[in-house]
Formats: C-alpha cells, structure tokens, sequence
C-alpha cells in the first residue's frame, strides 16, 4: 500500500502540473481574446448571463448569432484544465487512502502527508466551485498554490513512522486534522478569488476575468463554507488538548495562529456586510487571511510549541 501511495502522489503531482500548465494557457488564450465560442445549452446558470444569486436559475439560450462574455467562453483548454485537474484530485485521493490504509489511520501524522492533504483539498475545494460559477479563468492560482504546496512535499522525509503518544487518537487525528485541511483548501480558492477581485475592481477592467460580483459571491461561498468547517476544527482541537495535555487551551503558538486566521475570516464576514467593507477592503482581508492560514500550517516549523511534534 505504501509504494502504491507513492505512485499515485508522483502521478498526481504530475497531473496537477499539467493541470496548472493548461489553466495558465487557458487564461492567456481568453487574455489575448483567442477563444473558442459555443452556444450556451439551452438551460443554463444564471451566472453565464452575467447574473450571480449564488443559486441555479434557468434562463433561455442565446439566438443565433449571439456570444458569450469573454469572461464565460471557453479556450480550446478551458474543458481540457478542468477534467486534468479532476484527474489529479482523484490521484492524490487515492494516495491519501491508500496511504491511510496502510497506517490505519487518517493521512495527517506528520508534515509530508498533512502537506500532501492540504494540496489536495485546494484541488476538491476549487473543483467543487468551479461547478457553480465560472472561474476557470482564475483556476491557475488555486491550482498553482496546490502544485507549491505537492512539490514542498515532495521535499519532505515520506518513512511511516510511529506517532507519539499525544498523536495516538486515530479517530481525532482524522477527523480534526481532515476538518483543518478540508476549510485550508476551501479558503485557498477565496483567496483566488480575493486576488481576482483586488486586480478586476469595480469597474470590471479586464474583460477576460470574472466580474467583480462573480469573484465576490464565490469568495464569500466559500468562506461561508469553510469558516463553520474551520470553527468545528479548533473546539475538536481544544477538545483533544484536554485528553493528551490537560488543559483545554494553552496559546501554543499553532493553537494562537488557528483562533487569529478563525478571527480574521470572522472580520471578513462583518465587513463584508459594511458598506465601508465592502468591496476592495473585503478583498484585502481575504488575502490576510489567507497568509494566516498558511502561518497556521507552518507556524510549528518556526515556533517551539506542543505541536512541533512529526514535523506539524
């Protein structure tokens, strides 16, 4: 199992490199205003029309004669990034469950496969939104931070090693640690977006991104999404600190950065929903945010701390 894991994550950083490839080529085709226009089916989201509600609303195909926004039409690579890119998620799924298989417990005991868990959740978490807005155009830098975050663990020592003790609780380390990757790759495509967002601006500048309000409901769907994810993670968190440490919080330096990437995501929600917020300084905090999150997963490589333990 272990050397099929190990296949299965070098194919996968394989895919998701021609993935990221295809995604950069897809974005440029649309920048250079070299695409490829179909007709829209003839019952279609209401964000290929340029309408974002966050919910599927059908409307009528275009007449004869009639384009799609250079935002929503496709590039000979656009379909191509995106089944290359599922590829590669299925593939480092597998290596995950094969690799769990073989310890007998969630993939996360050390930094190799908590960074190998983190890239694959940004792939699940940019795949999965892909499918309600159109954000192939912005899909390379998810995608690019997946592949970063793959060849860092490339890097890394992979040997199957025995856990310490206070790691020794196979159904939280699953559960908790899978809750704290699931929200990082989530938050990883709000970060996208947020980036979107800053360089589109209100006017909607560059005609190949999405629109503002497009980058906008995507960044706030998924914080949406991960914030409660996030949240869950760090009271299971508290929770397993009272059983190996006795305490239930201590402001260990990764418990800190947790609680202050949960407060900054938290800010972004209330100032969204201000209209001195809203806009450009909501972005901006995305991007904050996002730079906790990463804080968070490598805070232990920095800080001496209670969990500075098998490279987490």
């Amino acid at each position: 199992m272990e050397q099929a894991s190990s296949i299965l994550f070098v194919l996968g950083v394989i895919a998701t490199a021609i993935g990221f490839a295809a995604h950069v080529g897809h974005a440029v085709l649309l920048a250079n205003g070299r695409r490829v226009v179909s007709f829209a089916p003839a019952h279609q989201p209401a964000f290929a029309t340029g309408g974002v509600t966050g919910s599927f609303v059908t409307s009528r195909a275009p007449s004869a004669g009639a384009t799609l926004e250079l935002s929503a039409s496709p590039s000979p690579l656009s379909r191509a990034a995106t089944w290359i890119t599922a590829a590669a998620f299925a593939l480092l799924l597998s290596s995950l469950i094969t690799r769990g298989i073989a310890v007998g417990r969630g993939p996360y005991g050390n930094l190799f496969e908590f960074s190998v868990a983190f890239g694959t959740s940004i792939l699940g978490g940019y795949l999965f939104l892909a499918q309600r807005y159109p954000i192939r155009q912005i899909g390379f830098i998810p995608v690019g931070v997946s592949l970063a975050m793959l060849l860092y663990a490339s890097s890394l020592p992979s040997e199957i090693e025995p856990l310490v003790p206070a790691l020794q609780n196979a159904p939280l380390l699953t559960i908790h640690v899978g809750m704290a990757v699931l929200a990082y790759g989530i938050f990883a495509t709000a970060f996208a977006a947020g980036v979107g967002y800053l360089v589109q601006g209100t006017t909607d500048r560059i005609s190949w991104l999405p629109s503002h309000k497009t980058l906008d409901e995507v960044a706030y769907r998924a914080v949406i999404i991960g914030f409660p994810i996030f949240a869950t993670m760090i009271i299971l968190g508290s929770w397993w600190a009272s059983i190996a440490w006795s305490r239930y919080w201590g402001w260990d330096p990764k418990e800190t950065a947790a609680l202050v990437t949960w407060l900054t995501y938290a800010i972004y929600l209330h100032a969204r929903n201000q209209r001195s917020w809203a806009g450009r300084p909501a972005a901006l905090l995305l991007v904050v945010a996002f730079g906790m999150v990463l804080v968070t997963y490598s805070g232990s490589l920095w800080f001496s701390g209670l969990h500075a333990y098998s490279g987490l």
